[in-house]
């Protein structure tokens, strides 16, 4: 029996020992992983990514002269503005725009950005009282939660935010379509595993910005399930910079967004 003891003894502290183990390694594996990943987010801020060109601020028409106006208003980020093209045909709005025209019914499209380049869901306040008192859009379409899933805030924080800005626009009068968090997953400028996560972040944020853009009144779309595995195979999608879309990016989010806003334009009171 004694020896029967000293061998429970023996495999406790062997259990024991072990246990430990398993927690040391499972903490240096930790510690090691957050310093992984504040590596790649210290690289990912010093990265240099392309700039955003004042030029594809400026107001454009496109379309037949003689055919019934929309007006159509872009708020939101970088994407909205179009960085990561140098022709304004070339962004989602330039493209959204010509498709608009082109197609059955077109319209003479008026086409406006009043988006700003590292825009967070709490920017787009200030952007609504600018395309409200200037533009006065009939459809608007909004672009955002990039920045707001890199910074990691809560999706429910920018999903409210988001939602106040669909409201005061469909009070107004105007159809609106948002575009959701993009699929950061896909992105090249992020190393794995920060890329895992903030495309896990993303889509935890557009799931929340479908539900409340929708509680709002307007129409979401969500990028990241329509266009995120075309963006993932191709790289060619994005720009130079591995973050912005690139002209075929912006035109894969057109065509994703063109049936919402076909509908909209659809259900104008006015021609």
């Amino acid at each position: 029996m004694a020896e029967g003891r000293a061998g429970n003894r023996a495999d406790g502290r062997a259990i024991r020992q072990l246990s430990r183990a398993a927690a040391v390694t499972a903490l240096a594996g930790a510690i090691g992983g957050m310093a992984l990943l504040a590596a790649e987010t210290l690289a990912a801020r010093t990265r240099r990514y392309a700039s955003p060109d004042m030029q594809l601020a400026i107001r454009s028409t496109v379309g037949p002269a003689k055919a019934p106006t929309l007006r159509l208003v872009l708020l939101g980020d970088s994407t909205a503005l179009g960085v990561g093209v140098d022709q304004v045909a070339d962004t989602v709005g330039g493209q959204l725009a010509a498709l608009l025209a082109e197609g059955p019914g077109g319209r003479r499209v008026e086409l406006s950005s009043v988006a700003v380049a590292g825009s967070h869901s709490s920017d787009l306040n200030i952007q609504v009282a600018r395309a409200l008192v200037g533009l006065r859009p009939d459809v608007a379409v909004i672009l955002i939660g990039t920045n707001d899933a890199v910074r990691l805030a809560r999706p429910t924080e920018s999903a409210d935010q988001l939602a106040a800005a669909v409201r005061r626009l469909r009070d107004a009068g105007a159809a609106v379509v948002v575009g959701t968090c993009p699929d950061l997953g896909g992105t090249r400028a992020f190393a794995q595993p920060l890329r895992q996560l903030l495309g896990w972040h993303g889509r935890r944020l557009g799931r929340a910005q479908v539900e409340a853009v929708r509680a709002a009144g307007g129409v979401p779309v969500d990028l990241a399930e329509r266009t995120g595995p075309v963006f993932r195979a191709d790289a060619g999608t994005l720009c130079h910079d591995g973050f912005h879309p690139s002209a075929d990016g912006y035109r894969v989010w057109a065509h994703a967004l063109l049936p919402a806003v076909v509908a909209a334009v659809g259900g104008l009171r006015h021609p």
